[in-house]
Parts: C-alpha cells; structure tokens; sequence
C-alpha cells in the first residue's frame, strides 16, 4: 500500500546495533504534518527518546540520518541530508548537514529516516540495498580512513554507484569533533557525529536504491521547478558561486574587515590575496563538482602543482576551512591549507573545530600560557603552516598534545588552566565559525542563539551586510530602513535573525541547500510553501502561516531539548573579545557588539521568558504541551 502523502517514502529504519536488529516502520502522518521532514523529525525523536544528562557517547544516544520531502526530487539544490543526535563536543543539540547524493540514496532505498541506537559488539557497517538491510562485519575497515573505507565498500559489493558514509580514525578515536563523509569530499562536520558513530562501533552505512519518490501534482511541481531553476540560473551570486565556490567569501570579508585572524584577534589578513578567490582559481582550480540536481555547483576541487605539498589534490577548502585552517592560524600558505584540508576529511575531522583548537592553542602560546615543551617541541608561532598540518595528525591519533586537543578547546583549556580558557572562542562549547560580531552584529546574535552553539548556518544573516534596501524594504517594511541593513547596529538584527531562523528550520526539514536562500534570496518561506504542497498534496503546507508554525514549532523544540540539559540565558553568549575588545582595525575599527539588547529582543520575539526559556503558554500555543509538562519537572543530576 503506497504512502498517503507523496515526497516521502512513508518509512522509517529503525537499527539496534547490539542485538543486531533492523525493523521498518511506518512514517506516522501526524509527524509528517506537524514536523514535515529533516530536523523537525529529529527534533521529536530526539526529546521524546533521550533522556536529559544522557552521556552523548552512551548506547542509548540515537544516530539520525534524515531526508525530507523533497529529497530525491527534481527541486534545485535538494540533494542535502542531515544527521542529529546529542552532540559529544557540546553535550547538547547536535545536528550536521550535507551535500551529495547520500540523501537522495537513502529515499530510493525506500527510507525516510534512519535512527541507530545501541552499541555494536565488534566493529560493523549498516549495508542498506533496497529492502535488504544487514549488519556486517567491518574487522577489515578498522583503521581505515574514509577514502580507503568507501572504495572497500563498494568494492565488496560490485558496485560504484553506492553512498558511503562512514567515519575515518579520528571518528574511531572518538575526538570529541570527528565528522562524518560522504563521497570522499562532503562532510557531515560540526558537532563530532562522528564520534557518536564510533562510540557505537559503527564504521560506516552503505546505500543503494532503486525505488521512485513520487509527488503528488507533478505537472504543477514541475512547473514550480523549471521556474525556480531559471531563478537560480539569473541570480548573479549564484553565478559566482558556480565560478568560485565559497571561497569569493575571503576577498569581501577582508574588505569589509570580517577575516577571522589569529584567533579572532583581528579581521584584516595581511595575506589574504594569497587565499581568496581569484588566485585559487588561477593557481589550484582543478575541476568542479555538483551535488544532487544542483545547478549552482560551488563545489571546487583544487591541486597543488608544485612546492612541498604537490600533488595534494582535494575538495574544497570551503570559506570556513580557509579561514579555520588558514587566517585564523595566520597561514598564508594554500598549500598547507589544501593539505591539512584533505587530512581532515581522511581522518573525518570537523576543519572548523580543528582549525580554531590550533588557534587557540598557537594563542596562548603567543601569550605564554603554555610551552614548547607542553606542545610536543612544537613551535606553535602564528603561521606555522608545517605544525599546523602536523598538528591535525596528531589530533586524529590522539598522539601527544593532539589527545588534549581532540576534546575540544573548552575541555583543553579546563584541563590546561593557567587563563587559557580567556582565549577559547567558543559558544555552547562549539568553536566560532568565520564571522565576527563585532563587524556584523546579526551574526553576535546569531552565534549566542544557535542550539548547536557557535553556529552560522541555521540563521545566518547578511541584509546588514550585503543591504539591497529594496529587498528588505518589501520584506521588513521602509520604516526599518536604513538601521536593518546596518552592519554596527543593534536595531532590528532580533528580527531579522529570528525570522531566518524560523525560515531556514523549514529549510532544514525540507531538506535544501543554504545558497537557495541567502541574501537576496532566490527562495523564501512562500516559495518552500507551494513546492511542499505540490510534492506532498498537504494543502495546509501551501499556507505561509501554517509553516511559519510549523517553524516555530521546530525551534521551540530544539530550544527545548537545551533547555532539558539546563541551558538558559546564560549560555547565549559570545566570547568578550567580541563585546569587550574593540575590533583593533579595518572598517570596523573600535567596534563591539552590544548582545544583551539583541537577546532581550530575541526572547520577546519568541514569547520566552527572560531567562530564555519557551513559556508553557508558548508551547502550549504550538501544540506542545506535552514538552511544557517535560521541562516542568525536575532535573535529575
């Protein structure tokens, strides 16, 4: 019997790895319509079957690997998935995402979702092909990085076309930052889902499918396509995406002074001519890649031709491992940086957190703190290109300093002492992705908000820096003008944030691509409305209202799972470099974020409480009365 709603397959997988077992279970319609895909999905599955205090490396912790609605589908950019569980390197809301064609696999396979629990005996794979679902013997991958892990398995099986997705050793280790890849080059990188995969002896999941995921008006879905695609073939950021990549991002944050460097210390890059765009482009660009049904095609592979590292061919770096691996250990050397790139994905290692961890690492040694001899004889001098690359070896082994670096740089810096925990920049226990709050308040705000900690994807931002007065004059209203494009002001960023927040948690759950919304954006909330009613025939998804509450719904839920592990309000911070150390230089010269008056903001817009909590009377509102009653009760320690 077909599934009621098209866009999903109307399953989900269920795989208890200690006994063995895998059961297929039917999508319940209810979630569909109330969490619609992705993170809503997880965001239920999480809070109703974990517990609060849970270790996040325990058995009972549950891997999710979720689709949505329009995965598999011919909608651009759709060839995204995610994976969510509570998260080893924060102890709360874990969630990555990524490109490919994994999630499309998984859907043709017949599958939803997939939620792992339990703790294999031995070391295994999850071998999904079709209907067939088994748990195999992974002896032989023990030890293996990620590429050598995927070729072995499709090797086994005869069959190129299969979607790996596995963990390589640093994964196996559990550094508290592993990554989970994809393909060889995509990334399932923040919040250390890799480590969860270890911890449950779970080397890789294996894919093949060849079933159809149907919608439910194809002729109007079809039309709802080809006009999106000619959107996205004219908007002329896109068209520099598909050039570049992220990497155009290096040249406008050094103009605008928004270069993460040295640990954030600074936004201007005295080298960053030798790592942005255009001599990428001239020097390295190799070929490009795409993901699913996705025109815009940011992504680059690049090779270096000659000089200690050549030969290294990679994906990527994107932006943020530029800035990671790169400014923020003030490395100059794209060599070095493609290298220590490439290392990452082998041993499956978030690039953010192992860039920032050798920043902080290279900071305090800048300012005494620590030694040379405490760092393994290493000369860690700002821009050490041959310590850092070494460096990320050693975290992946857990060899030397590398063992204090892979629990992240909040617990390094609690077992280091000496002050170092000044110079950790981090939110929630997260690294800080490459923005400055300093220069570009929304992102202050974003940072402190996100429930995966220093987050930049699930509510980033740019109409105060990239302005298009008209844009957000029809979005926000005239009246809002000029203060909400303003990159130094407070004014209107609550707004601005929560409302691509509230969008992008619909994005996530349908699930596509972050650049088929930025700003300007080429989709929003009304076109994500009547793409889920053609693909779903869910009429109530075609109404705006109804999915800004189906938005509300996800992000009071995901609060809410923080909530249950005892975050508030005092958790929503930033590092004091950005509200106490005037920015030195550059454009922003002087400038601090002033954050208190945005969150004050933020928590009215949401209807929570002052300590940042959601009220009964707002869970309530959105059919959640069942989490008021949960937070209600007492924590037990």
């Amino acid at each position: 019997m077909s599934y009621p709603l098209g866009g999903y397959t109307g399953q989900i997988l269920r795989v208890d790895l200690e006994r063995k077992k895998t059961l297929a279970e039917p999508l319940p319609k209810e979630l569909a319509l109330n969490y619609l895909g992705g993170t809503g999905f997880a965001a239920r599955i999480l809070f109703d079957e974990l517990r609060a205090g849970l270790d996040p490396l325990a058995p009972e912790n549950r891997l999710i690997f979720a689709t949505g609605p329009l995965t598999g589908t011919l909608w651009p950019t759709s060839g995204r998935w995610a994976a969510y569980a509570k998260a080893p390197l924060t102890g709360i809301w874990g969630e990555a995402h990524c490109g490919g064609f994994f999630g499309p696999e998984l859907k043709y396979a017949g599958y939803d979702m997939l939620v792992i629990h339990g703790r294999a005996k031995g070391p295994v794979y999850l071998w999904i092909d079709d209907g067939t679902v088994e748990v195999r013997s992974a002896k032989d991958l023990l030890g293996r990085n990620t590429a050598e892990t995927t070729d072995m398995v499709r090797e086994r099986h005869g069959d190129r076309e299969i979607e790996v997705a596995c963990i390589g050793q640093a994964g196996e280790r559990l550094v508290r930052f592993a990554c989970i890849m994809n393909n060889y080059q995509d990334a399932l990188g923040r919040t250390g889902l890799g480590a969860v995969m270890g911890s449950k002896n779970l080397k890789a999941v294996a894919v093949r499918g060849t079933r159809a995921v149907t919608v439910a008006d194809d002729d109007k879905f079809m039309e709802l396509v080809d006009d999106a695609n000619q959107r996205v073939l004219k908007q002329s950021q896109a068209q520099q995406m598909m050039k570049y990549g992220t990497p155009l991002l290096v040249a406008y944050k050094s103009n605008i002074g928004e270069l993460a460097t040295r640990n954030h210390q600074t936004g201007l890059f005295e080298g960053a001519d030798r790592l942005n765009a255009d001599t990428i482009r001239e020097k390295y660009y190799a070929k490009t890649r795409s993901c699913f049904v996705c025109a815009i095609q940011c992504k680059k592979v690049n090779r270096i031709r000659k000089g200690k590292y050549s030969g290294t061919i990679s994906g990527g770096p994107e932006y943020e491992g530029i800035y990671a691996l790169g400014t923020n250990c003030g490395i100059d050397d794209f060599g070095a940086v493609l290298k220590a790139n490439q290392l990452c994905n082998l041993y499956g290692l978030d690039v953010i957190s192992a860039g920032c961890v050798i920043a902080w690492l290279m900071e305090c040694y800048q300012r005494g703190l620590v030694t040379r001899k405490q760092c393994d004889g290493l000369n860690l001098k700002w821009g050490n290109s041959d310590v850092m690359v070494t460096l990320i070896e050693r975290i992946a082994f857990r060899e030397g300093i590398g063992d204090l670096l892979a629990q992240g740089s909040v617990q390094a810096a609690r077992k280091l002492g000496k002050g170092t925990e000044r110079y950790v920049m981090h939110v929630k226990g997260m690294e800080i992705s490459g923005q400055d709050g300093r220069t570009h308040r929304s992102a202050a705000l974003t940072h402190a908000i996100s429930v995966r900690g220093a987050d930049h994807l699930r509510s980033l931002v740019t109409v105060d820096q990239l302005g298009y007065e008209d844009t957000a004059a029809k979005r926000y209203g005239k009246d809002k003008l000029p203060e909400i494009c303003d990159p130094y002001g407070e004014r209107y960023k609550a707004l601005v944030v929560k409302d691509a927040e509230d969008t992008f948690a619909i994005r996530d759950s349908l699930i596509v691509c972050w650049y088929s919304c930025g700003w300007p954006p080429i989709f929003w909330m009304s076109d994500f409305a009547a793409a889920s009613a053609a693909a779903t025939g869910v009429k109530e998804f075609g109404d705006v209202k109804n999915m800004y509450r189906i938005a509300e719904r996800i992000c009071n839920l995901r609060r809410a799972f923080n909530v249950r592990e005892g975050l508030s309000a005092k958790d929503d911070m930033i590092p004091e470099r950005f509200t106490r150390e005037p920015m030195p230089e550059g454009p922003g010269k002087g400038q601090v974020a002033n954050l208190e008056v945005m969150l004050r903001e933020y928590y009215r817009l949401r209807k929570w409480d002052a300590d940042g909590k959601p009220t009964e009377r707002t869970l309530t509102e959105l059919g959640l009365a069942d989490v008021a009653a949960e937070l209600k009760r007492p924590r037990k320690r």
